[in-house]
């Protein structure tokens, strides 16, 4: 027979329960992060996906007092690094930092061992930056989009471009610039954009279609010549580069955009927390100034909406690949 004693004791028990995980959120909210946060970056060290992650991670670090670790795994177009993030614990402390590659993935990669819409929970946009069309100065004798376009076309298949690999926007971005403009140029895939911009700085490659925040630098300093951004409006902290559409090819537009996040099952209580800490260091005048000088326009784009932008960008890169007749090198 139950006492009343009994019944309150077990009324109790059962309310705890029922809140149990309520608290433990709330207690992980309020906590997180408790140890270091790895961010897996799927590229090598040194491209655009570096560009942002390195000072926006590093602003984390300085105002959370924990560590944000970036991991570089890169390969395969930015796959491989997406497969492991997508199989990691998803205990709150392994992020994924993709890109805009990991929307045209789905049309170039039969096989891929991941679903960039299933696997991950979408946390939030960093930057978005037009692409660029940069040259190697010495091996390119054009000064601009009009001049690179007519040697183009008496020079067929002399020129080639560098990508950070099969797949990638960079990839993308030159087969969507040959079909426009009726010229041919080769491609060389690379392992990310950070080997192939060493390669066409060093004159290996003689030209990139790049996002604007890894070639940045490089433009400004002479080691590569910028021809004109991706856009229909010139870039923020880039005043003196013409549009591609003041050369001479208004349907050409590309932007490159970086992005956050988090595998499959990954607590909401972290995902918040990250969020908040995000919009913490991007809000900075130091990081704003940072996008600024790289070109990059600031974002607003979170949770849900940034999902539904990147399911937009998976079907409008279908439409290129197919268009183009792009394919794995």
């Amino acid at each position: 027979m139950r006492t009343p004693t009994t019944r309150r004791a077990l009324l109790g028990a059962a309310a705890l329960a029922v809140a149990a995980p309520w608290t433990q959120a709330l207690a992980q909210t309020q906590t997180w992060p408790t140890k270091p946060v790895t961010i897996v970056v799927p590229f090598p060290a040194g491209g655009g996906t570096d560009a942002f992650a390195r000072p926006l991670f590093a602003a984390m670090t300085k105002n959370a007092g924990k560590q944000f670790v970036i991991d570089n795994k890169g390969g395969a177009g930015g796959t491989l690094g997406a497969g492991l993030a997508a199989r990691a614990a998803p205990d709150g402390y392994t992020f994924f930092m993709g890109a805009v590659h990991h929307a045209i993935a789905p049309s170039m990669y039969p096989k891929l061992d991941y679903n960039i819409e299933s696997d991950f929970i979408p946390v939030g946009l960093i930057s978005s930056v037009p692409q660029v069309i940069v040259v190697n100065p010495q091996r390119v004798p054009a000064t601009d989009l009009p001049g690179l376009l007519a040697y183009l076309r008496k020079n067929p298949a002399k020129l080639n471009y560098g990508s950070a690999g099969n797949g990638t926007s960079h990839h993308l971005a030159g087969e969507l610039f040959k079909l426009q403009t009726k010229t041919f140029i080769t491609h060389i895939p690379y392992r990310g954009a950070g080997p192939a911009l060493q390669d066409l700085i060093a004159g290996q490659v003689d030209m990139m279609f790049d996002g604007l925040g890894s070639s940045a630098t490089h433009i400004k300093n002479g080691r590569i010549k910028a021809l004109a951004v991706a856009s229909t409006t010139r870039a923020p902290g880039f005043p003196d580069l013409p549009t591609s559409v003041e050369g001479g090819v208004p349907t050409y537009q590309v932007a490159t955009w970086y992005g956050l996040w988090a595998p499959k099952g990954t607590p909401q209580a972290a995902i918040d927390a990250m969020t908040a800490e995000m919009k913490r260091a991007l809000g900075s005048d130091e990081l704003k100034a940072a996008w600024a000088g790289l070109g990059a326009n600031p974002p607003n784009l979170w949770g849900p909406d940034f999902g539904r932008f990147v399911n937009g960008e998976i079907k409008r890169w279908a439409e290129v690949v197919k268009g183009s007749g792009a394919k794995l090198d």
